[in-house]
């Protein structure tokens, strides 16, 4: 899951065009217009047990993204899924040279109640949405597209607030640094990649909505981006996506975090955070806490405008 590194993305192109041509020909598909983008979903039906339920998902999936950022992330876009064995929703990548296209793999017997509780296709698009800004800086594509995958679906009712909470309890822990840790820039394992990444967004978010009284957060930086960029098609530095963030609400808080995680092992107190936010663990499960002193931020972050 993730964006297709510059280096594989010729052969990468080549193999899916001529793939998608060869579906393409046997009448497979189905076209979808979302939030004025054009989406073109190349898929065989014949191969997918339930195949009518596929349009929709990805119509969902869509609008959840195009809602959290204001606009969908591409003009059009082509979306190729590939058959697999079993059930579900797997991996997927996502690629913007010279056009916006990801390829994700879905079992053959995937359910439509797999298909509504799927976070694959959310992650993948939300990709689409930030300008590349370099390997060494793939924690912060990573980290937004899960991070934002959570709150997004959230805004969109199909995944619940303390779903969410609970998951960053769990998962959240694996992107603090380890006893070798260089930072965020030098340190690429799986957990400080997504989870790292996921971690600097939901500092930032919080951090955000307490210096501007609740008026911006997160989202409004990335809108910005998005707005300004073009999204993953351009390439641009990571200090340029973080400035152009801070500018749209007013702070320096990318900037400022940055500085703090980039090069060294900052840590932070989690479970203090969570405990001011007002989320308490409960079984499998978490407890919101009304009265916490930042559970407004909490619910400024979960509650769509």
């Amino acid at each position: 899951m993730g964006r297709c590194p510059p280096a594989a993305l010729a052969a990468a192109a080549l193999a899916l065009a001529l793939t998608a041509a060869t579906h393409a020909a046997a009448g497979a598909g189905a076209d979808l217009t979302v939030a004025g983008a054009a989406v073109h979903v190349d898929f065989d039906r014949g191969a997918f047990t339930h195949a009518d339920a596929i349009p929709e998902w990805v119509q969902r999936s869509a609008q959840t993204v195009a809602a959290y950022y204001g606009r969908f992330p591409a003009g059009a876009l082509t979306l190729r899924l590939v058959p697999q064995p079993g059930d579900g929703v797997h991996g997927g990548k996502t690629f913007a040279d010279p056009h916006a296209f990801i390829r994700v793999g879905v079992g053959r017997a995937v359910t439509p109640s797999q298909l509504l509780s799927d976070w694959v296709l959310v992650h993948e698009m939300i990709h689409l949405a930030l300008p590349d800004p370099g390997e060494m800086h793939a924690w912060l594509s990573e980290g937004i597209a899960t991070y934002v995958e959570g709150v997004a679906r959230v805004h969109a009712g199909t995944r619940s607030e303390a779903d969410v909470w609970a998951e960053e309890l769990r998962a959240m822990v694996r992107g603090l640094p380890a006893e070798d840790d260089r930072g965020l820039d030098h340190t690429h394992s799986w957990g400080r990649t997504s989870w790292g990444g996921a971690m600097f967004c939901l500092l930032a978010d919080v951090d955000i909505r307490r210096r501007t009284a609740l008026q911006f957060g997160l989202q409004d930086a990335l809108r910005a981006v998005l707005r300004t960029s073009g999204g993953l098609a351009a390439e641009w530095p990571i200090e340029r996506v973080l400035s152009t963030g801070d500018a749209a609400v007013g702070t320096r808080t990318l900037e400022e975090l940055y500085a703090q995680m980039k090069d060294r092992p900052y840590a932070p107190d989690l479970v203090t955070l969570w405990r001011q936010l007002g989320v308490e663990p409960d079984g499998d499960s978490v407890r919101l806490d009304e009265q916490a002193p930042l559970a407004p931020v909490r619910r400024a972050i979960m509650h769509a405008r």
